[in-house]
C-alpha cells in the first residue's frame, strides 16, 4: 500500500499569512473605535432628548403665557412638570437655575450616566448661560477639539430658542 499524504508547502503557509495580516490592517481600524463612535451617536440622541423637551417645556409656558418672560424666579417663570418645578426663561428651561433633578422632569437623563455641569462663567466651567452634559467618566473640556458633550446655551430674548450643540471630537 502506498499512502500519499499531501498537506500544505511552506509557501502556501506564508502567502495565506501574508493575506490575513493585509486584511487584518485594512480591517482592524474600522472596528478599533467602536467606544467613541458609540459615544458620539449617545451625544446626538441627547442633543434631539433635549430639543425635544425644551420644546415641550415652552409649549407648557406657552399655555400658561409665560413665554415672553425673562427669568424672575417666581411663578410668571415656571412651569411645573410632574412634581417637579423648572425654572424657565423666555420659555425654555433656564440654564442658570437648572438641576439634574428639573432637567431630568423634561428630559430623561440618568444621573448613572450623564454629568451636569451648570454654567458659572468661571475658568474651566462653561459660561453663564451654558450647561455642559458629559458622559459620567468624561470630563468638561472648553477646548472643542478634545470635546465629549453636549451644550445647551439658554436664550437671550423673546422668539429665540435654546442653542444645543454636540462636541464630540474628543470622544
Amino acid at each position: 500500500m502506498n499512502m500519499q499524504q499531501r498537506g500544505f508547502t511552506l509557501i502556501e503557509l506564508i502567502v495565506v499569512i501574508v493575506i490575513l495580516g493585509i486584511l487584518a490592517v485594512t480591517a482592524a481600524p474600522r472596528f478599533i473605535d467602536f467606544q467613541g463612535d458609540a459615544r458620539a451617536s449617545t451625544l446626538q440622541g441627547l442633543k434631539a432628548a433635549l430639543q425635544g423637551g425644551s420644546n415641550l417645556v415652552y409649549a407648557k409656558s406657552s399655555i400658561a403665557g409665560e413665554q415672553g418672560n425673562a427669568n424672575a424666579n417666581d411663578s410668571t417663570t415656571q412651569v411645573e412638570i410632574g412634581s417637579t418645578t423648572v425654572e424657565t426663561d423666555f420659555g425654555y428651561p433656564d440654564a442658570e437655575l437648572m438641576t439634574s433633578a428639573s432637567a431630568n422632569a423634561w428630559v430623561e437623563i440618568a444621573a448613572a450616566d450623564w454629568t451636569l455641569l451648570v454654567g458659572d462663567g468661571q475658568t474651566g466651567n462653561p459660561a453663564l448661560g451654558t450647561n455642559a452634559f458629559t458622559p459620567n467618566g468624561v470630563t468638561y473640556d472648553a477646548d472643542t477639539d478634545n470635546a465629549c458633550q453636549v451644550l445647551y446655551i439658554e436664550p437671550t430674548a423673546e422668539g429665540e430658542s435654546p442653542t444645543i450643540t454636540v462636541q464630540s471630537d474628543g470622544c
